[in-house]
């Protein structure tokens, strides 16, 4: 009797296989070389061997079953795959063949008892090549570049935070700084009696023969003299009413008027007597028209603000020579420095005296006020920075005021104000001397500033002063 047993039956072709009829004689031959081991199951991790490996060997017949032991038994070191016979879904196994001639080695065999993770018959996965991006791993090959602009883009949004903060900072911290630095003095505070607020907003602008500062060589630089204490050199409101151009209006120093607690005399007698609060209940008191600010500036740092905007330009219609105030100009256009300025607001010599000299002032200052708001010094900090110390220094200003304010002020004066000069009734000789004395119209135009109207053209002092 035979001892072999019968081979199992070929696996049937489903229906419809498109691959050709083979034959169910079962393929037999010698046994594999000596050298041939069967093929490791592929694990699932990453192929760590060599990037370059041997090509696949040829495809096998799908039908070899696998080799017999001399005795006819399979071999006892090898396991059936899963899916061997007498299990569901057996398919014989596919053995590799080696390959004629030896140009490639088999494949290393498996060890026994090391069980499959995958089927055999199932080709590796590919290592990644270099240059080509893994399947298994995201392609951050544009969202580096990405993430890089985006670093690059908070970075740069971050620096321009910086400037941008430094930039509104930086004026803000000097401002409160320099307002620290103002002198201040108790000149508005509330009195008996005290007029009631009126429209608009008014300055009293009171410009001084103080030395205080000055040293031998500049008062002889600038001609002030020796004289100690502080008389009033000027005295202007400036009016910003609700509506309209703004008005630097001349109060002369000679206007005869009540003083509180001293009875009628000139009007600069308030200040000599009685200093800023004084001279502020007297023009109040007088005028019937509330003053809200109040700024003082002395010979002591008026030429310093003139230099600090590197001068200003003026136009004379003709020369101009007062050995009492260093004063030696020619007619025509040309650019002031602060000696010459301050010569030029002092000067009395002309037909009308004083009149004539309040005249320039308010021109000067107007002049003087443009020239510190125009471009060429507020986007200089050469200048802005130096014009602001010049102006802490020189200016003393009402203890509720801030440097702030002398900017708004600054602003709205510059240009063209209307200017003008308080009517009076002409001169008139008093124990203080020649002083104009107040009449009619004098009262006419303080009333339409307090109701806050526009003042009448006839009331309205046009022309004189040095200046075109």
């Amino acid at each position: 009797m035979n001892s072999r047993r019968a081979d199992p039956p070929p696996p049937r072709r489903p229906s419809g296989d498109p691959r050709p009829e083979a034959s169910t004689r079962r393929v037999s031959g010698p046994p594999p070389p000596a050298e041939y081991r069967p093929p490791l199951a592929w694990s699932q991790e990453p192929d760590r061997r060599p990037r370059h490996r041997a090509p696949a060997p040829p495809p096998i017949d799908p039908r070899r079953t696998p080799p017999r032991s001399p005795q006819g038994q399979p071999p006892q070191q090898q396991r059936p795959p899963h899916g061997a016979a007498g299990a569901p879904g057996y398919a014989p196994r596919q053995e590799p063949q080696p390959v004629p001639g030896g140009r490639h080695a088999p494949a290393p065999q498996r060890p026994a008892g090391d069980e499959p993770r995958r089927r055999s018959d199932s080709p590796p996965p590919r290592p990644p090549k270099r240059g080509r991006r893994d399947a298994s791993k995201p392609d951050d090959r544009r969202a580096r570049p990405a993430a890089k602009r985006t670093r690059r883009k908070f970075r740069l949004g971050r620096i321009l935070l910086v400037v941008l903060l430094l930039l509104l900072i930086t004026p803000v911290a000097m401002l409160f700084y320099y307002d620290s630095k103002l002198h201040r003095v108790d000149a508005l505070s509330s009195y008996a009696g005290r007029v009631a607020d009126t429209p608009g907003t008014n300055w009293l602008i009171v410009g001084t023969d103080s030395r205080a500062g000055l040293t031998d060589q500049q008062k002889e630089n600038l001609a002030t003299g020796d004289a100690d204490g502080a008389r009033t050199d000027t005295i202007m409101m400036a009016h910003l009413p609700p509506s309209g151009k703004p008005m630097l209006i001349s109060i002369p120093r000679d206007l005869y008027v009540p003083i509180p607690g001293m009875g009628s005399h000139k009007i600069n007698a308030a200040f000599n007597n009685g200093g800023a609060k004084l001279l502020v209940q007297t023009v109040e008191e007088f005028s019937g028209v509330r003053i809200d600010h109040y700024v003082e500036i002395g010979f002591g740092g008026f030429d310093q603000l003139v230099e600090a905007v590197g001068g200003v330009e003026m136009c004379l219609d003709k020369p101009l020579r007062d050995p009492k105030a260093g004063l030696k100009l020619k007619a025509g256009c040309q650019t002031l420095n602060g000696a010459q300025a301050l010569g030029l607001v002092r000067t009395r010599a002309f037909p009308n005296a004083d009149l004539e000299r309040v005249v320039n002032q308010r021109k000067f200052l107007a002049a003087l006020m443009s020239r510190a708001t125009s471009p060429a010094v507020l986007l200089n900090p050469f200048r802005v920075f130096p014009f602001v110390s010049g102006a802490v220094d020189a200016v003393t200003v009402d203890t509720g005021d801030h440097l702030w304010n002398l900017a708004w002020l600054a602003f709205k004066i510059k240009g063209d104000p209307i200017t003008t000069t308080v009517p009076s009734d002409g001169d008139q000789a008093t124990d203080d001397g020649d002083s104009l004395i107040p009449g009619t119209t004098t009262a006419q135009f303080f009333d339409h500033i307090a109701r806050g109207q526009a003042v009448p053209e006839d009331l309205l002092s046009s022309g004189g002063g040095a200046f075109s």
